[in-house]
């Protein structure tokens, strides 16, 4: 019998013999003498062998200790057990007692002598252990929990004894509940608010995407990403599907390309819709945990966790639509966000909303929402700046960007964000009484720092100003013939992506 699935022997049935029912045929050996009464037990137990394979043959016993020299037996010996007979003596035959059991052990022959083979018994039938195995297995390559208990089972199947033993594992408690704060718990508050967006576009090809966004308020709206609704913002559809099946029709109320953000709201909103809360992603820390919901692919509901790897990471991505592209100061994460999770929350441990998922890092080098898988480099809009927008797009219909009034070089990195020489269309690169003039930056200047945040690059700079609003005062360092200098700029504003 093999019991190699649990590393260790699987005990004898206390009411089963420890060795084969018939009996080996020993060798010849003198007759047996009459056993007379002693003053021990009434009967010694036959030797055993446990443990030993059942398609072996019958065990030949051989001594525990190494062969010594030969003693004189006692006058009056008991029966020899296995690590009792002397070395240089053939065990005595054992009497057997009425009715033939136990049998009487083999003879032990003298060490180093030839002794007849001792014939084998029986080999117990191995065609249903065979297939058992077979199946366990198999299921353990689809339930590997629970082939420790198999393996056990068929170990003990496999001796063809009078009884078989099944190890179950204990089942749950009805009792269990999940804790407030973990993961699962969180899940399943935030999900039924959280929603499936499927974008068909207008045109006679009505292409279209998936992705995600969630219940911002008992009105109906939802808040997403602008790149998951831009095809079909002209003429086409937009639908919302719920945790729980239902789904409604939604219309765009707002885009912002330029942060990534769209507010839809559902034609028919249901009554009950319960908004995700809103955290506050300034306080966010690195290391902090976080869990992500989405659509990643078309799976719907999808729950992933990991942690803030960064924070203030610059990010500029595309639409895919061939619009202008958005900037954010993200918050970087290692959960897995793949295509579909775009719009989706990431959520803290509480449960409150930190920001919406918009971006991965792929192997390809680039920003944006290409087909490629997570890589651990996700990156959401800090929800302060989303919060933000979603209340001008329900508003106005439109966003608003604060501004500097400069052009900055986009393609240089490393130095900081330069001021253009000329602007677009040959337009001054520095708007004449605007923000960057009052606060006195002319065109070669190199911003090098924005609130406190070193800037490498005109994108970077550009994710940073779009943290902030209108009519703030940021403290900006700009370098001029290589003397760094600091002052303080009001920002402006513009309406509109165009």
């Amino acid at each position: 019998m093999s019991t190699e699935n649990e590393g260790k022997a699987v005990p004898g049935d206390p009411a089963a013999p420890s060795v084969p029912p018939t009996p080996p045929v020993p060798p010849s050996a003198p007759p047996a003498p009459e056993a007379g009464p002693t003053s021990g037990p009434e009967s010694n137990p036959a030797p055993t062998t446990q443990g030993v394979p059942a398609t072996q043959e019958a065990p030949t016993v051989r001594a525990a200790q190494p062969p010594h020299a030969a003693q004189p037996a006692p006058a009056a010996a008991e029966p020899p057990t296995a690590s009792g007979a002397p070395a240089s003596h053939a065990a005595p035959a054992y009497a057997a007692p009425a009715g033939g059991w136990p049998p009487p052990p083999p003879t032990v022959p003298s060490w180093g002598t030839p002794h007849a083979p001792v014939p084998a018994a029986p080999a117990a039938p191995r065609k249903r252990t065979g297939g058992l195995v077979a199946a366990v297995l198999a299921a353990a390559l689809v339930a590997g929990g629970i082939g420790g208990g198999i393996g056990y089972w068929a170990a003990e199947r496999g001796d063809d004894g009078i009884s078989s033993t099944t190890v179950s594992s204990g089942e749950t408690p009805a009792s269990f509940k999940r804790d407030p704060g973990t993961v699962a718990a969180v899940a399943a508050t935030a999900l039924p608010s959280v929603g499936t967006i499927k974008a068909k576009s207008g045109g006679s090809q009505g292409e279209g995407g998936t992705g995600t966004g969630f219940v911002y308020d008992q009105e109906g709206h939802i808040l997403t990403n602008n790149h998951v609704v831009a095809s079909a913002a002209d003429g086409g559809t937009l639908s919302v599907t719920f945790s729980d099946g239902k789904s409604y029709d939604a219309e765009v109320v707002g885009r912002a390309e330029g942060y990534d953000v769209a507010v839809l709201k559902l034609t028919n909103a249901p009554k009950g819709l319960k908004p995700l809360p809103l955290g506050d992603s300034d306080k966010v820390a690195v290391g902090d945990s976080t869990i992500a919901i989405g659509a990643p692919f078309g799976l719907s509901n999808t729950v992933t966790t990991g942690i803030i790897s960064a924070k203030n990471r610059p990010v500029a991505s595309g639409d895919g639509t061939g619009g202008s592209n958005s900037y954010m100061s993200a918050l970087q994460t290692d959960a897995s966000i793949n295509p579909g999770n775009s719009g989706g929350p990431l959520l803290d441990a509480s449960g409150a909303v930190i920001g919406i998922n918009s971006a991965i890092q792929s192997t390809s080098g680039g920003f944006g929402q290409s087909q490629a898988g997570s890589i651990g480099l996700g990156f959401a809009i800090p929800v302060n700046q989303a919060k933000n927008v979603a209340q001008q797009l329900i508003k106005t219909g439109k966003p608003v960007y604060p501004v500097i009034g400069a052009t900055v070089n986009m393609n240089d990195k490393g130095e900081g964000a330069e001021i253009a020489e000329r602007g677009t269309g040959s337009t001054p690169s520095v708007t004449p009484n605007g923000p960057a003039a009052k606060a006195g930056l002319k065109p070669g200047d190199v911003i090098t720092g924005f609130g406190g945040h070193q800037i490498d690059s005109g994108p970077t700079l550009i994710s940073e100003i779009w943290t902030h609003k209108p009519g703030d005062s940021v403290e900006i360092t700009y370098e001029r013939d290589g003397r760094s200098v600091t002052t303080t700029v009001v920002l402006g504003e513009r309406t509109g992506d165009s």
